[in-house]
């Protein structure tokens, strides 16, 4: 053993191995700053609304001046949600059901001696379609609690206009949640109060939502029960960035809210970009594969002859290919934890900017980055440690 290490080291070209080291560990930071990026920054684009399951689009008709005037409906009728569940893009389609019946909150705060009310306005979707704890999102009738998701415009309202104005207490989402409103529903001569509980706050919707348990029975009972065509319609699609969505929605006039199909195109834009600087990296991992392969092999063939010999004495192939395997597998492990150390030192510092652009941003997580590494690592070896071996018993064929 020691004589073949004594071999590897006096022919070892130091220049070939260092060009190695620095190709294959620039292609593997390359690699693994981008998974751990696209981590990290994703939310930004496809976060959206914690309640509300991902790849859905809200779609109403448009608001025409000359609609206005000739009474063209806004509703969707079922011809209308048949065809646009015909579309190849489309996964399913649910409708807005509305409260046909008066509503009205208000909260009381005995601190400051506020009581605030207001009318308002109820809205469902099918349960499938809200993700939230469903043993939270539900309604029985004889229950007194109404679980209700509202926009969180609302909250910022009062926060940073009407709380100013009257030098009352800010509120955070977590209180919003412990405290109960106190709806008033009313209809058909029958007047309730109930306790509203704000389970979930939505950037996307301008509605309140509540269960569709509830509002199917509200329905019924405060009002005549008619059935009603929706105005929008929440639509699961395969891809908020397929161009044939927005031609279709153009041709019928519909819209979406909040530029859902313009943050599914950003996503999709950053992973083609991720991906792209990603092969990138590969190839330069690759090549820098190559290197290493093509410094050994010419290591193996100036010590030919010597290692025919040792192999002719009784050395065995393992133990004489066991250093030059070492050597690769050393070099790509500290390639590795190379990798990982400078990838965590970008991340910190490209995430301290990105957290005082957006305060709420906490980042991804980092085991996907360092499962990809060991991955990679293990790939990486494997192909080097059998390429060696191979290279060792072509010459007892020999």
């Amino acid at each position: 053993m020691r004589l073949v290490w004594k071999l590897l080291r006096s022919h070892i070209s130091v220049s070939q191995l260092a060009g190695f080291f620095l190709a294959n560990l620039c292609g593997m930071v390359i690699v693994l700053l981008s998974i751990q990026f696209y981590n990290d920054v994703l939310p930004v684009f496809a976060g959206g609304d914690s309640f509300l399951k991902k790849d859905y689009l809200i779609v109403s008709k448009k608001v025409s001046t000359l609609g206005s005037f000739v009474g063209k409906s806004r509703t969707f009728s079922e011809r209308d949600k048949e065809e646009i569940e015909a579309q190849p893009f489309t996964k399913g389609v649910g409708a807005f059901t509305p409260s046909q019946y008066k509503v009205s909150a208000g909260v009381g705060m005995e601190q400051v001696g506020l009581q605030m009310s207001t009318a308002m306005f109820f809205e469902s979707v099918p349960d499938k379609y809200v993700d939230v704890n469903l043993d939270k999102w539900h309604f029985t009738p004889g229950e007194e609690t109404i679980p209700i998701i509202i926009p969180r415009n609302y909250l910022n309202l009062y926060n940073f206009g009407f709380a100013q104005s009257r030098s009352l207490p800010q509120l955070s989402e977590g209180v919003m949640g412990m405290i109960n409103l106190e709806i008033r529903i009313s209809g058909r001569g029958m007047r309730d109060t109930f306790k509203g509980n704000i389970v979930g706050f939505s950037d996307r919707l301008n509605t309140i939502l509540v269960p569709e348990s509830f509002m199917n029975w509200a329905n019924q009972t405060y009002a005549a029960g008619e059935v009603k065509e929706p105005s929008r319609l929440i639509v699961e699609v395969n891809n908020p960035a397929d161009d044939r969505i927005a031609r279709f929605f153009k041709d019928k006039g519909y819209e979406t809210e909040d530029d859902k199909m313009d943050a599914g195109k950003t996503t999709w834009f950053l992973k083609l970009i991720v991906g792209i600087v990603m092969a990138v990296g590969l190839v330069i991992s690759a090549l820098s594969f190559y290197i290493l392969m093509l410094s050994i092999f010419l290591l193996l063939q100036k010590n030919s002859t010597k290692l025919e010999n040792l192999l002719l004495v009784g050395y065995s192939p393992t133990k004489v290919a066991l250093p030059y395997q070492f050597l690769t597998v050393g070099l790509n492990a500290v390639v590795l934890l190379l990798a990982v150390g400078l990838v965590w030192l970008l991340r910190s510092s490209y995430l301290d900017k990105l957290q005082n652009l957006l305060p709420g941003l906490e980042g991804g997580m980092l085991w996907p980055m360092l499962v990809i590494g060991f991955l990679l690592f293990v790939l990486v070896s494997v192909f080097n440690v059998l390429a060696v071996r191979r290279k060792i018993n072509g010459l007892i064929k020999k």
